[in-house]
């Protein structure tokens, strides 16, 4: 992947991104496909009607439903989802913070509940980034603690601390 910083202005700033599937000029509209496609759009729908050079598929999702390893095995995201350009894989992080009531971020990763069965999981920075691989992912997210606002500065700071310890 490469980037490169096309402008900027004030706080602003206008980029390409080159992945190993397309060339993204930033800012950039993303589409959301949850499990690797945009509802209710079909892959030619993205591609002509769009013109989505970049589609954003969510780990969380993934994993539980259909399983990155299914995915792996129908050729990743790409042949998966027949979609040509990249794909931006998130960490999860939001979805344990959006479904609170069933995780809790610990030291070293997420426990959380699956909203589909209840099953229990374990996000750790090492296992979300094998999912991302295990989905072909272009560009890919590391594990983040979100907090929600407002709150403390120490659970601000700990959130902080805790997402740097996750980058490395």
């Amino acid at each position: 992947m490469k980037f490169t910083l096309e402008a900027t202005s004030g706080k602003a700033r206008a980029a390409t991104i080159q992945t190993a599937h397309s060339t993204v000029k930033t800012p950039v509209f993303m589409p959301v496909g949850t499990v690797g496609s945009v509802k209710s759009l079909d892959v030619h729908d993205v591609l002509d009607m769009l013109g989505a050079e970049i589609i954003l598929a969510n780990t969380y999702h993934m994993y539980l439903r259909p399983g990155d390893k299914t995915v792996a095995k129908m050729g990743k995201l790409h042949g998966f989802t027949k979609y040509p350009k990249s794909f931006l894989t998130d960490s999860g992080g939001f979805q344990a913070f959006s479904l609170s009531d069933m995780s809790k971020p610990k030291t070293d990763g997420i426990e959380f509940r699956s909203h589909i069965d209840g099953s229990k999981h374990f996000f750790t920075p090492k296992k979300v980034i094998d999912i991302q691989h295990n989905l072909g992912s272009d560009i890919m997210m590391i594990l983040d603690d979100l907090v929600a606002l407002p709150a403390t500065q120490e659970r601000i700071k700990l959130s902080i601390e805790r997402t740097t310890a996750w980058a490395k």
